[in-house]
């Protein structure tokens, strides 16, 4: 994948800087260290740094059409590129290049805006129609890649990542308290609200088009959703024979990794030992008759350590894995690195341990890693499913769970019930992701400042989101819940902090075979038993494939979430950095906590007896306040350690 960057008049036909552009583009060259490219023209300016992997030798960004009259720069990888342009050439196109980014420049001649329909990867790109005098902006339908805008004085400013809009120097960085209430809420920010004031996300499956009239009128922009994730009807969800649907998934599973081993270079793979990475890597290595090259993670505690598993699944394959190790000193030593790759405060600690894995790779000479990630978003691999299974029954008889739920939240919370109760039906209703966000949405409450719960002015982060409601009430509440996760949890924990980020960080692109837009559509389609079967058996249709590949002991083994230790990479022993940041100093200037909220935290999960797994709900709140700080210090002018902030 790559970087893009742009700038483009709204008011009419001004000059764009030079220096502006690339500064921008100097911003995000980690993403494409390769090659960088501009498109300078009146009241327009676009750029791309590259990380090539498909047409070294041609695949200079931007790429024109024939006459000069379409340009493009591009993030991302059309996979199935090669049958798209068989197709085009039948219709009379004829290509220069041997890059997948010269297909869309020929997609947008033949259909317009119906390109988009066309699209099978992940991607986000700016398309300028000189004689339309038109530019697209977009992105893919699952939010794999990342694309980020603001306005400024009559000027919209794109990139890949916020940085980019940062060194513009037009663009200031400013807390966004509302942003800030979605990582307390959802871990991570999914929808259009970033941590910073003025800077929006484009949403996934959504397209921008700035329309710039001939005369000197303002230009009109327009944002539109080009695809959304549905599901049946509930009860007119998609049956049949087990080994028949397990075979047509397998089919479709084995087709998205052949499709993502299309490279010019060599291509790795993330590996776990659970069964989402391990059939992963298998079909890989199939496919290129060879044992695929394999990177693996130790978590350097007892209870967390997964590497047995990942050796078992290893030697299945035939291969002998690269294993990094990571305890709380690693942790704890790249959170800076983390948080700038990820621009806003990185709740789950397992992130930095991906951070150091796309390093390795990176180290090893590698550019491109599939993973197994979305498999449990498909298929509802995630404990909470189950354990909503078990309240699920009390919901249906006369809503026995609700007043189980009313009690739980009237105990925690300062707030009244009825606000729980709107967050629920912002988000589809009682189901398994409702429950888990708003019980993790209590995690702010515990630490917020007075001032700080004073600027939301009562928003919460549900109101930020754009559900179709009245579509989930017909759903099946398994499939309304999958439904939110992709939505929120995808692309704004899973691809932010665990996917595009700490990968491109180290100019590495990681492929998801399991985001397939086939796979994901035909998963959506099933009956929710072919993804949870019983409390003892999710993700059925995958175990009833990879039984047929693998030994029991992976295709069956049950979920192991990946993570890292919270508060106990920060707390034993606490460095220099976490005293500082937490200081009754530091935490008064950001003013978002309270800092005997914060201390009273602290000071409980040191003295927390060692024998016991620590309160969850403390460590959510501990770590999200200590990398709020962390955040706030690198991007809002530091001064609240000795850590170096950073600068474009």
């Amino acid at each position: 994948m790559c970087g893009i960057a742009g700038i483009i008049d709204l008011a009419g036909q001004r000059d764009i800087s030079p220096r502006e552009l690339a500064a921008m583009a100097g911003a995000i060259s980690h993403r494409g260290p390769d090659e960088e490219g501009f498109l300078i023209r009146p009241g327009l300016g676009l750029a791309s740094r590259r990380l090539s992997i498909v047409g070294l030798a041609d695949g200079q960004q931007p790429v024109f059409s024939e006459d000069g009259g379409i340009a493009v720069v591009y993030n991302g990888e059309l996979f199935d590129h090669p049958e798209q342009r068989q197709r085009l050439e039948a219709l009379g196109h004829r290509f220069r290049t041997g890059c997948d980014t010269e297909l869309l420049v020929h997609l947008w001649k033949q259909y317009g805006r119906g390109m988009l329909d066309h699209l099978r990867g992940q991607f986000a790109f700016a398309l300028v129609d000189f004689k339309r005098r038109v530019l697209i902006l977009a992105r893919d339908q699952l939010g794999i890649c990342p694309l980020y805008w603001a306005r400024r004085d009559g000027k919209l400013y794109f990139g890949s990542e916020i940085k980019a809009l940062l060194a513009s120097g037009q663009v200031r960085a400013e807390l966004d308290p509302k942003g800030l209430d979605h990582v307390f809420s959802f871990f991570a920010l999914g929808t259009r609200r970033t941590m910073f004031d003025g800077v929006s996300a484009l949403l996934p499956g959504t397209f921008m088009e700035i329309k710039v009239p001939a005369a000197d009128r303002p230009a009109e922009v327009a944002e539109h959703r080009y695809w959304k994730l549905g599901f049946p009807d509930e009860g007119e969800e998609m049956g049949g024979s087990s080994t028949d649907l397990a075979e047509e998934f397998g089919g479709i599973l084995s087709e998205a990794v052949r499709l993502r081993l299309r490279a010019e270079v060599p291509v790795v793979s993330y590996l776990s030992g659970g069964v989402d990475s391990t059939i992963v890597a298998l079909l890989a290595s199939r496919e290129l008759q060879r044992p695929i090259p394999n990177f693996t993670i130790r978590i350097r505690h007892p209870k967390l350590d997964e590497t047995d598993r990942a050796l078992l699944a290893a030697r299945r394959i035939g291969s002998e894995p690269t294993v990094i190790t990571c305890g709380e000193e690693e942790i704890a030593a790249g959170y800076r690195d983390l948080v700038i790759a990820s621009e806003c405060p990185v709740v789950d600690t397992s992130s930095a341990a991906i951070y150091q894995l796309a390093t390795a790779v990176r180290k090893a000479g590698y550019k491109v890693a599939l993973s197994g990630e979305g498999a449990d978003e498909a298929l509802a691999g995630y404990p909470w499913f189950k354990a909503n299974r078990l309240i699920a029954p009390f919901d249906r008889i006369g809503g026995l769970a609700d007043g189980w739920r009313k009690a739980m939240f009237s105990r925690a919370s300062q707030h009244p019930w009825q606000r729980y109760h709107e967050r629920y039906r912002q988000m589809g209703g009682y189901h398994a992701t409702s429950d888990l966000y708003a019980a993790c949405s209590l995690s702010g409450e515990g630490v917020y400042s007075k001032d700080f719960e004073s600027r939301l002015e009562g928003h919460t982060a549900t109101d930020d989101l754009e559900l179709d409601l009245a579509a989930m009430k017909r759903w099946h509440p398994l499939n309304r819940s999958l439904h939110l996760g992709y939505q929120v949890m995808l692309p704004g924990l899973l691809m932010t902090h665990k996917g595009d980020r700490p990968a491109m960080a180290n100019s590495v692109e990681t492929r998801f075979p399991f985001l397939d837009l086939k796979l994901v559509e035909f998963c959506a389609r099933l009956a929710p038993e072919y993804k949870l079967r019983s409390l003892r058996r999710d993700k059925d249709l995958l175990r009833s494939f990879a039984g047929g590949h693998l030994p029991p002991e992976i295709a069956q083994r049950p979920k192991s979430i990946f993570r890292a230790r919270y508060s106990g990479s920060f707390l034993d022993p606490e460095p220099d950095f976490v005293r500082q940041l937490l200081s009754e100093e530091s935490l008064r200037k950001t003013g978002c906590f309270d800092p005997v909220k914060v201390h009273k935290i602290r000071d409980r999960l040191k003295n927390y007896p060692r024998r016991l797994p620590p309160h969850m709900g403390w460590e959510i709140s501990f770590v999200g306040v200590l990398a709020t700080q962390m955040w706030h210090h690198l991007f809002l002018g530091g001064g609240l350690c000795e850590l170096d902030s950073w600068k474009p």
